[in-house]
């Protein structure tokens, strides 16, 4: 049995969180649980909340008091803070990536490495897949989807062959998606081209880069004053989000001035200016680690 997740820059997200033992702290992806259950290790008399919204990790939740899950997106994370009556947290944890669980299991068709039903919902109760996103959006959306989100090069010429194909009849597996696009797919690059194609699906499919922005935002409203935001992302969309997020505090990068002194307005300093990265040894033992990039920011006093 394959285990559910490896945690990425464990010892490094923990230590970026600069846990208080009595403090209250949030874990956005609860997964596999690996980095909800080292928080756990260090609070004595706080609590953790863990958000997940995939079904599958209720299997992983842990048995203590201090611990309360809750099994939705983490873009409603204010309005569960709120429900359960806490007031604002001492620190936040998001690792931005799909986990190994949801790549590994065929059925979820998250893999372009299996020959599965092209799913790819992190929430099985919503209604959308990628096989309707390949069979119903028109040629515009996706074209724009697969060049904006996957940052694939000859999107045009994918999406044309994709039109071509659904025309005959339905893209439903991850093998008609690779026979239909196939004579796009450059021959020496076609793991990394795939990677692309099923990015863009994956993020339209889940609404990721919208949820990312929602979360971000509510941050500022949970946080305590000097309470820390730690962020792992996987690839440069999110991680030009959240940069954008810590450095000017709104996702745009708008810089935002006030009026008297000329000081960009913003409720997060930087902790690391150099962005943490995944030892050798890391990605030697969890290849998956190696696009990983985590960045810590602490909540203004102002």
């Amino acid at each position: 049995m394959t285990e559910y997740h490896v945690p990425v820059l464990l010892k490094e997200s923990i230590d970026g969180l600069a846990i208080r033992p009595e403090g209250d702290y949030l874990d956005l992806t609860f997964g596999g649980g690996g980095h909800s259950r080292e928080i756990l290790k260090h609070l004595k008399g706080g609590r953790l909340m863990g958000f997940d919204q995939d079904e599958d990790a209720l299997a992983n939740v842990p048995e203590d008091d201090r611990f309360v899950f809750v099994n939705h997106n983490f873009r409603y994370l204010r309005n569960f803070v709120r429900y359960y009556g806490w007031g604002k947290v001492d620190g936040i944890l998001a690792d931005l990536g799909v986990s190994s669980h949801e790549f590994d299991e065929a059925e979820r068709g998250f893999s372009f490495r299996f020959d599965a039903e092209l799913d790819m919902r992190m929430n099985r109760r919503s209604r959308l897949k990628a096989s309707d996103v390949l069979n119903s959006y028109p040629e515009e959306e996706l074209v724009g989807l697969f060049r904006n989100y996957g940052e694939v090069e000859n999107a045009g010429r994918l999406v044309a062959l994709i039109l071509k194909a659904r025309q005959t009849k339905e893209i439903v597996s991850s093998d008609d998606l690779y026979q239909a696009i196939l004579p796009c797919v450059p021959k020496m690059k076609e793991k990394k081209y795939l990677a692309k194609v099923y990015q863009a699906l994956r993020i339209e499919v889940n609404g990721e880069l919208d949820a990312l922005k929602e979360m971000l935002e509510q941050t500022v409203q949970v946080l305590k004053p000097e309470g820390r935001l730690v962020v792992i992302t996987y690839h440069s969309l999110e991680d030009r989000i959240v940069k954008n997020f810590f450095k000017t505090g709104n996702v745009e990068g708008r810089e935002e001035k006030d009026l008297i002194y000329g000081h960009v307005a913003n409720d997060f300093e930087l902790v690391n200016r150099k962005i943490i990265v995944p030892s050798e040894e890391e990605t030697e033992r969890n290849p998956r680690a190696r696009s990983a990039k985590l960045r810590i920011a602490r909540r203004s006093e102002n």
